[in-house]
């Protein structure tokens, strides 16, 4: 099984763009793996929400909404399975969450459950964290998903012999990356899981600077990574 870890440019509150991004890794990728991960929030960005519900609702999207169908939509054009995050909606609440798009459909939707994703000294009730971990069988394959700071905070919940997929947003600086986090990411990523494939992405927007920073650990040990500051995608065998 193939797997491309897209390292691509987001823009806050820009989800023509990103979905212009989506489309573009699609096509380069076509061919080449099963399936394509793109980093938390992607869709419109991590950065995107104001904590005023009245306005952050308009920018979320719905599970049938026309804008998941447009993802739908490329997957089932070019044959190619996709994993993304993005600001769900549902009724009056808000989600980070991540969908799975298989042939053409959403197949599974998973909401992060740890709260790092909002201000939560700002918003009130209508920002809401999921319950469940997801965790499904893809191409013969066990497969369970995480964002970002679910694994720091929830780790019991994540242990699992089967392959971890991470999509996060992450702004360190490279220094920092090279000095610390990386070591610090592939032993957290060994506590729940042998293998795990983290996603980032890269943000222009965002301070001291989004450079991505994505991975394939195996045993707590980077197995293979993406050059920070560059888009690219990183397939990877598992």
């Amino acid at each position: 099984m193939r797997i491309g870890l897209a390292t691509f440019e987001f823009k806050n509150r820009d989800i023509l763009f990103n979905l212009s991004q989506i489309e573009r890794g699609v096509k380069e990728a076509s061919g080449k793996v099963d399936l394509l991960c793109f980093g938390e929030a992607f869709l419109q960005g991590f950065d995107s929400l104001c904590w005023e519900f009245e306005a952050d609702k308009r920018i979320a999207i719905e599970q049938d909404s026309e804008r998941m169908n447009s993802v739908c939509k490329l997957s089932k054009k070019y044959g190619l399975d996709l994993i993304f995050g993005y600001i769900e909606r549902e009724d009056d609440r808000l989600y980070s969450s991540c969908a799975v798009i298989e042939k053409g459909c959403l197949s599974y939707n998973y909401r992060r459950i740890s709260r790092g994703w909002k201000e939560y000294l700002l918003t009130d009730d209508h920002y809401k964290e999921g319950d469940d971990v997801v965790e499904f069988i893809y191409k013969g394959n066990s497969i369970m998903l995480a964002i970002c700071g679910d694994m720091w905070d929830y780790l019991e919940m994540y242990k699992t012999n089967g392959l971890i997929i991470w999509p996060v947003f992450l702004n360190f600086t490279l220094e920092e990356w090279e000095q610390v986090y990386e070591v610090d990411y592939a032993q957290q990523a060994l506590l729940c899981a042998d293998r795990v494939l983290m996603i980032n992405s890269i943000s222009h927007e965002t301070e001291p600077g989004g450079i991505g920073g994505s991975f394939y650990f195996i045993n707590g040990m980077i197995k293979e990574k993406a050059e920070y500051g560059k888009e690219s995608i990183l397939i990877v065998e598992v």
